[in-house]
C-alpha cells in the first residue's frame, strides 16, 4: 500500500523557515512526479510545487515562486519542500502526493503536516 508520513510542520514567525519532509513507501518511488499540495481554511486544495522522477524539472506556484524549493532524494525514498520567507497566507496543512508531468493525484494524501505562520 501506498504510504506518504509528512513531517517538519510547525509554529513560526512571519518571516521564518521550515523544512518538511514526507516519508514514502509502498511503492517505486522514482517512478513518480512528486508534489507538495496544501489546504488552507476556507481555500480548496492548492498545488505548491512539483518535481520530476530524478530531480531535474521542478513547478511551483506563483505564491511561493523564490521562496519554496522542492527536492527528493530517491535514495531515501523522500521529498523535502524547504520554506522560507514564510508568510501568515503559507498557513496550512501541507501533504505530499503522487502524481505525473500533467497532474497530481489527491488520492494519495496522509495526515499532512500543519503549518502555522503567525504575523
Amino acid at each position: 500500500d501506498v504510504l506518504l508520513v509528512e513531517s517538519g510542520g510547525g509554529l513560526v514567525q512571519s518571516g521564518g523557515s521550515l523544512r518538511l519532509a514526507c516519508a514514502a513507501s509502498g511503492f517505486v518511488f522514482s517512478n513518480y512526479w512528486m508534489y507538495w499540495i496544501r489546504l488552507a481554511p476556507g481555500r480548496g486544495l492548492e498545488k505548491v510545487s512539483g518535481i520530476d522522477r530524478f530531480g531535474q524539472n521542478t513547478n511551483s506556484a506563483d505564491s511561493v515562486k523564490g521562496r519554496f524549493t522542492i527536492s527528493r532524494d530517491n535514495t531515501k525514498n523522500t521529498l523535502y519542500l524547504q520554506m522560507n520567507s514564510l508568510k501568515p497566507e503559507d498557513t496550512a496543512v501541507y501533504y505530499c502526493v503522487r502524481g505525473s508531468s500533467a497532474t497530481w493525484f489527491p488520492g494519495d494524501r496522509g495526515q499532512g503536516t500543519q503549518v502555522t505562520v503567525s504575523a
